[in-house]
């Protein structure tokens, strides 16, 4: 009777330990730079208006909290 549970409650620790261990490092989507370069980082303004013109369309009022972002690196010559 106490080993089910016990069992239950091993099962969703080891599952939950695994589901920690998945997950990936925000650096592991970063684009890859050589030494020196740093990404630029920009409000994407195409998006923004695209998106409100949308919003407009249907009578919705959009605030934006946290504006898009598109990041970009140097390119190499």
């Amino acid at each position: 009777m106490n080993a089910l549970p016990r069992f239950a409650i091993l099962s969703l620790s080891v599952l939950g330990l695994a589901a920690c261990a998945s997950m990936q490092d925000k650096t592991a989507m970063a684009p890859a730079m050589t030494a020196g370069q740093h990404a630029t980082i920009q409000t994407d303004y195409a998006y923004m208006a695209k998106v409100e013109s949308i919003a407009r369309a249907r009578g919705v009022d959009v605030q934006w909290v946290n504006p898009p972002v598109k990041r970009s690196v140097p390119h190499q010559q």
